[in-house]
C-alpha cells in the first residue's frame, strides 16, 4: 500500500510550494487567487484567508475542467493559484492534480493554514452564503 506521506513528498518534488511566511506578500495582489481546500466545518471553526475562494477538495477536478458542467470561472482567469489546506498535505496533492490537468501557475502553502496563522497572515470568517 502506498503511504499518503510518500504521495505528498512525491507531489512536492514536482510542484511549486513555499511556507506561508514566504507567501504573505501575495495576499491581495492582483493576479493571485488563494484557494481554500478545507471542508466547511474547518472554515466555520477556524476561519479562512480573507478573499480566498473555497473549493472543496472533492470538487477540484470538476471545477478546474472548463468542459465540465461544474467548471468555475475562478480557475479560468489565468491568475496564479495558491492552494492551501490545514497543513499542506491536501494542497500538495491538489496542486499536482491541477498541474497535471494543465492549469498554469499553480503552487501551494506547504505548511497550510496553520502556517499562515503562525506567520501572522490575516484570518477572516467564512463568508456566509446568501
Amino acid at each position: 500500500m502506498k503511504k499518503v506521506a510518500d504521495m505528498v513528498a512525491a507531489a512536492n518534488a514536482q510542484v511549486d510550494h513555499a511556507p506561508a511566511a514566504d507567501l504573505l506578500d501575495l495576499h491581495g495582489a492582483d493576479g493571485v487567487t488563494f484557494v481554500d481546500l478545507r471542508d466547511l466545518r474547518e472554515l466555520e471553526r477556524d476561519g479562512m484567508i480573507p478573499g480566498a475562494f473555497h473549493c472543496p477538495r472533492g470538487m477540484l477536478e470538476f471545477w478546474i475542467d472548463p468542459n465540465s458542467p461544474y467548471a468555475k470561472p475562478q480557475f479560468q482567469t489565468g491568475n496564479r493559484i495558491v492552494f492551501y489546506c490545514a497543513s499542506g498535505w491536501r494542497s500538495a496533492l491538489s496542486t499536482l492534480v491541477a498541474q497535471d490537468m494543465g492549469l498554469p501557475n499553480v503552487s501551494h502553502i506547504n505548511d497550510g493554514f496553520s502556517g499562515w496563522k503562525k506567520a501572522g497572515g490575516p484570518v477572516g470568517e467564512r463568508p456566509s452564503k446568501k
